[in-house]
Formats: structure tokens, C-alpha cells, sequence
């Protein structure tokens, strides 16, 4: 027993000198932004097995926070939090869909202004990893491609179709000069850029990738490059003079060994360790328990392997930026991003958190990490009561259009919004028909719609539900049809079939639908804003559905965070002061969208809800939020 006690006591010993050593040598090796500026005459080479940052060996550990799913005001309050784990490096990818929302207009202001994200990240001692697309994927509409694209009906998005190269030479001749000045070999905080995303999965062009590279450093960045694939994809999805770099939750040993068969003699990186997963209506919400994503997070380390979280913090798909999966059935993603983060979804710590951290001390060489930030008070508000009452036929008149067109016309090629079509939201078709009978939608409604004689609802189409009846009568009657742009799919090979609305003929015993009046319905600001001079009504005991229904949010003092739910509401869209906070559905999982502090004015906030079918006439402001039943990622 005494010769057993002391042989655990020298392994315990052992174990502790050599965890030191690893600890000691992780910390030499780790990319930590210096503390003064120094010449930068070489930037992150990957010359050998090794990552090197201006010739010294380096371990990259990254996170993922994207500047758009955060409120500008949350900033640095969100990426002090991530430096204060020990994360050193912050990656975030750049959307071209809401960078340019139409051919010739770009939006790099306030929510978007990327220069000064990129700055602040400095500011605070952040290296960046920059992903400029123009494919980004995270699980946005269409990944982040501006819709408009698809109004050419010869699109192939991803590949050297003229029409497609063209626009990405547009928009990078926009963007790549304001980030080529923060590279970090002209002395700002990005050392490494990503090009495109995980192409393996698509490949439908060889020459793909070398065009986009080459379209990067044509306009002046120069530092390393990188590529990012599942194992299987690794060798379709790079490119010559790109380090490849692998996508995983579960290490094992064969993703290793497909990227070094592929890559020899290379640095290994890591460039998405997923940390949980998104979302989708009608499904439970994804966790990944903590202690399986620090044990993996753990073992890339050990091996000396770089590191990017994603997510480190997921934050919100606010108004309708959420994308869709298209397999095994289409389905929508909800707009909470928490994506079961290290920080949640309101920037608040979780378990993850807290063992990374512990993790990563061990690793940081002695030194303290900052200290941990103080968390935003959050606030539970007096519920909003719906005073007035808008039906959905009296807001019409304050929609663009109508348009008038012999045959549907998708989304895409409405004529609205300097003839760049529509990219959100929903679009009400109407027809005049003479008799009832079997209404078929032959799969052309993308992605719901609700249908109505008269304005009176008789049904529902979706992709399931592809007959309805519709009910004899007298005369002639307008059939309306309100299809529901529900989010383009973000990922697979079907980017070029994403139309929404309307794509294809409806027919009425057979016989197409013809004469449409189409009214555009895409819910931006300046549409609600333009609401506050429709015809609104004292709310009636039985209003009609669709509808707006309008109340008012009391915030005193400096207005706090809280979770906006809607108990006894059926879907619709909530907008707060005129910003489109995001969808809500009664099948969750999601059942209460996160509302940040910064959106609300100290004193009174308008609340309108936009809902399809069904209403309690108020909605509740909670301090917690509600993600649904959970349920671990398999």
C-alpha cells in the first residue's frame, strides 16, 4: 500500500510537470496580438508543419462572432468576453446580400460597418480571420447571395458564369479595398483570409476557386489564404496557394488523415469547430453537452492543432436574414442563432463557457486573462396590449405596386425595388375565377401560402400540401393567394432553384390561374414606418386575419434586455420601433425572440405584430428567453 501510494504520488508529480510543459510550450506557440507594433515584414506563413506568425511559431485560437447578428452597441462587449476566455483570434464572414441589397447601392453603415468591427477587434488586441464570401453559407438566406442574382434566368450561382463573376468583381471592387488597409502586413489586425466556403460540397466549376483567389489578391490581399471543407471534400473544395483547412464536431482520426493525405508537411487547422448547431421550425432545439465540446476542443490542442469555434457567440438572424435546409425536406431556420455557444444568445457566460476558460488558462503560460465582463441586466417589461387593428387588404395601398401580369412572376422579378425584385417576406397574388373546384398548386408555391375567396381564408398550400378545395359560388370572385417567402436554403447544390413566391402555373380544375395582381409585401422599415398613416381601427372583438396589430412597450430609465413571447399568437413577424426583430411559429422550437436594450427608446415603443391566423391581443416581455425542448446533436 505505501510502495502503491508513492507510485501515484510520482504519477501525479509527473503528470503535473509535463501538463506545465504543454502548458508552457502551447503559450510560446499561441498567436497573441503583440503589445507593440513591430515591423511586419512577414506575415502567417505556412512554410512547414507549423503555422508561423512573422517567423515564430504560432497556434491559432479562433471564434466566430458575426458583426451583423450582433447590435452595433453589443460590439465590444461581446468580443471582451471572447478575449477574456482566452480566444485570441475573431473570425467573422461578410454578407454580399446585405452589403448590397441591390445592383449599385451598398451598405457598409452602422450595423454594417465592417472597417470599424475589424477595428474595434484591434482596439482590444484580436487577431482576425476574415471570410469575404462571396459564398459564406452561415446559415443566412441563399448564404449571404444577394437574391437579385436570380432574377437572371440563366444564373449559375458559384461558377464563371459571366453574370455571376461579374457581380462578385462589383461588389469585391467595394470591398476588398476597405479591408486591405487592416491586413496585417500594413499593420492591422488581419492575418489570414478565407476563400469562399467549403466549395467541396458544390464543385460545379474547376475554374471556380481560381477565380475568386485571384480576384482576392488582385485587389491587394496579401496574406495567407485558406479554404475550408468537410474531410470528404477537402481535395474538390481547394485551391492551389490556399491552405486547406477541415470542418468537424467529432474528431477522428480519419478527417487527420484525409487533410495531411491531401496536405502534407502542412499546418493542420481546424477552421469550424461546430460548438452546437442551428435551428429549424418544427424540430427541438440542438445542444451539445459541454463536456463533449471541451473534451474535443481539448484533444485538437493536445495535438497541437489551430482552432476556430463556431460559434463562439451565434447572436440573432434578426428580420428575415435566416436561411433553410433543402434536405431531407425543406425546412426554415428560426431566427435565434444561439447556436448553443460558449456565450448565448444575449451575450450571457454558459457552462461551455466557463470550462473553456478553465481549459485555455492552462495554456496561457500564467498570465491572467481579463477579467470577466458584468453581464447586462435583463428585464421583465408589463405586457403589450394590442389597442388598434389593421387588416391585412387595408395595408395595400401602402405596399409598392400593385403589378399587373398575365402569368405568376416570382419574387425575384417583380418589378420593385429599382427592378432588383423582391428578397424577403411575403407576396399576395390575386386572380379572378368563376366557379370552384380543385385548386392545385403543382409545387410552385414557395414557400407557403394562404388562400382566400373574397378575402374569407378557405386553406393552406406547402410543400407537402399540394390540393385544395376551393368552395363553389355565385359570379365572379377574387381568389388570393399570400405566399411566404419562409428562407432561401443556405447550403447544397440547389442555390440555383431558390426562387420564392410564385414559380410556376396554379391550377383551377386543371386550368392555369391567368390575370394576376400582385402586391409586394417585403415588410422593410420604410413600409411599416408608412403604416402609422393607414386607416387603424380600435381592436374588434373578432378582427380579421391576416392583420397588424399595433401596442405600445413602456421602457423606463436605460432600457434593459428582454425576450418578447407570444403566448396564444399562431406565425407572424414582430417589429419593434419599426426594426423587424423576426419570425415567430407556435410549432417552435423557438417560442420567444430575443430583444435587445439598444433597440428600445426610454419611455414609449411602438409594437406591431404581423399575424397570419391567429391572436391573444397581447405579447409578454420576459427576462428569460425560450429555445424549446432540447435535445443532444447525434
Amino acid at each position: 500500500m505505501v510502495v502503491l501510494r508513492i507510485r501515484n504520488a510520482h504519477k501525479r508529480k509527473y503528470a503535473l510537470i509535463c501538463l506545465f510543459i504543454v502548458g508552457f510550450i502551447m503559450y510560446r506557440y499561441l498567436c497573441m496580438p503583440a503589445r507593440e507594433r513591430r515591423s511586419r515584414k512577414v506575415g502567417l506563413s505556412a512554410n512547414s508543419s507549423q503555422l508561423r506568425l512573422e517567423g515564430e511559431p504560432c497556434l491559432i485560437l479562433g471564434g466566430s462572432i458575426h458583426y451583423y447578428r450582433v447590435p452595433r452597441a453589443y460590439w465590444r462587449d461581446r468580443l471582451i468576453k471572447m478575449k477574456a476566455c482566452g480566444i485570441s483570434t475573431l473570425t467573422t464572414s461578410v454578407p454580399w446580400s446585405l452589403h448590397q441589397p441591390e445592383r449599385g447601392v451598398f451598405n457598409f453603415q452602422i450595423q454594417l460597418d465592417l472597417e470599424a468591427y475589424i477595428n474595434l477587434a484591434a482596439e482590444l488586441g484580436l487577431w482576425v480571420i476574415l471570410r469575404p464570401g462571396p459564398y459564406i453559407s452561415s446559415e443566412l438566406d441563399l448564404g449571404g447571395l444577394p437574391s437579385w442574382l436570380l432574377s437572371d434566368g440563366n444564373m449559375r450561382l458559384r461558377t464563371t458564369y459571366p453574370g455571376f463573376t461579374q457581380a462578385v468583381n462589383t461588389f469585391f471592387d467595394k470591398l476588398i479595398p476597405k479591408v486591405v488597409p487592416l491586413q496585417f502586413k500594413k499593420g492591422g489586425p488581419i492575418i489570414a483570409v478565407q476563400v469562399e466556403h467549403e466549395y467541396g460540397s458544390f464543385a460545379k466549376d474547376e475554374g471556380y476557386m481560381l477565380f475568386i483567389k485571384e480576384a482576392l489578391q488582385s485587389r491587394g490581399i496579401s496574406e495567407l489564404l485558406f479554404t475550408s471543407d468537410n474531410h470528404n471534400t477537402l481535395k474538390s473544395g481547394g485551391v492551389d496557394g490556399a491552405i486547406r483547412s477541415v470542418k468537424l464536431q467529432k474528431l477522428n482520426q480519419r478527417d487527420i488523415r484525409d487533410l495531411s493525405a491531401i496536405q502534407p508537411n502542412s499546418p493542420t487547422m481546424v477552421m469550424d469547430y461546430w460548438t452546437g448547431w442551428f435551428d429549424v421550425w418544427g424540430d427541438l432545439h440542438h445542444v451539445l453537452p459541454p463536456e463533449d465540446m471541451v473534451s474535443t476542443v481539448r484533444e485538437i490542442l493536445r495535438r497541437g492543432m489551430s482552432i476556430n469555434l463556431y460559434m463562439f457567440h451565434g447572436g440573432s438572424s434578426f428580420g428575415f436574414m435566416s436561411g433553410a435546409l433543402a434536405h431531407p425536406s425543406y425546412r426554415a431556420l428560426v431566427p435565434s442563432y444561439d447556436y448553443d455557444a460558449p456565450l448565448s444568445e444575449a451575450g450571457e457566460y454558459t457552462p461551455k463557457y466557463h470550462l473553456l476558460r478553465d481549459l485555455l488558462s492552462r495554456y496561457n503560460g500564467g498570465d491572467s486573462f481579463p477579467n470577466l465582463p458584468a453581464l447586462y441586466y435583463r428585464e421583465t417589461y408589463e405586457p403589450a396590449i394590442m389597442y388598434q387593428h389593421l387588416s391585412l387588404w387595408d395595408a395595400l395601398s401602402f405596399t409598392e405596386g400593385p403589378f399587373h401580369s398575365a402569368e405568376p412572376v416570382n419574387m425575384e422579378n417583380l418589378p420593385v425595388n429599382n427592378r432588383n425584385g423582391q428578397s424577403y417576406g411575403y407576396t399576395l397574388y390575386e386572380s379572378t375565377i368563376s366557379s370552384g373546384g380543385l385548386l392545385k398548386s403543382g409545387d410552385n408555391v414557395r414557400d407557403r401560402a394562404l388562400v382566400f375567396v373574397d378575402r374569407s381564408y378557405i386553406g393552406l398550400f406547402k410543400r407537402q400540401s399540394l390540393e385544395l378545395a376551393v368552395p363553389d359560388g355565385k359570379g365572379r370572385r377574387t381568389l388570393s393567394l399570400l405566399v411566404e417567402n419562409c428562407g432561401r436554403v443556405h447550403r447544397g447544390r440547389e442555390l440555383d432553384t431558390q426562387r420564392k413566391g410564385l414559380v410556376g402555373d396554379i391550377l383551377l380544375n386543371n386550368i392555369p390561374l391567368r390575370d394576376f395582381t400582385i402586391y409586394s409585401l417585403e415588410m422593410k422599415p420604410s413600409f411599416i414606418d408608412s403604416l402609422y398613416q393607414a386607416p387603424w381601427k380600435m381592436l374588434p372583438e373578432a378582427p380579421s386575419f391576416p392583420g397588424f396589430f399595433m401596442g405600445r412597450l413602456f421602457a423606463y430609465g436605460y432600457p434593459s434586455d428582454t425576450f418578447v413571447k407570444l403566448p396564444g399568437w399562431e406565425k407572424g413577424v414582430v417589429f419593434i420601433n419599426g426594426l423587424n426583430l423576426g419570425r415567430y411559429w407556435s410549432i417552435g422550437p423557438q417560442q420567444a425572440l430575443y430583444l435587445p436594450g439598444p433597440f428600445l427608446n426610454s419611455g414609449i415603443n411602438q409594437v406591431i405584430v404581423f399575424e397570419e391566423q391567429e391572436g391573444d391581443y397581447k405579447i409578454h416581455f420576459e427576462d428569460t428567453p425560450d429555445l424549446g425542448m432540447a435535445a443532444d446533436i447525434q
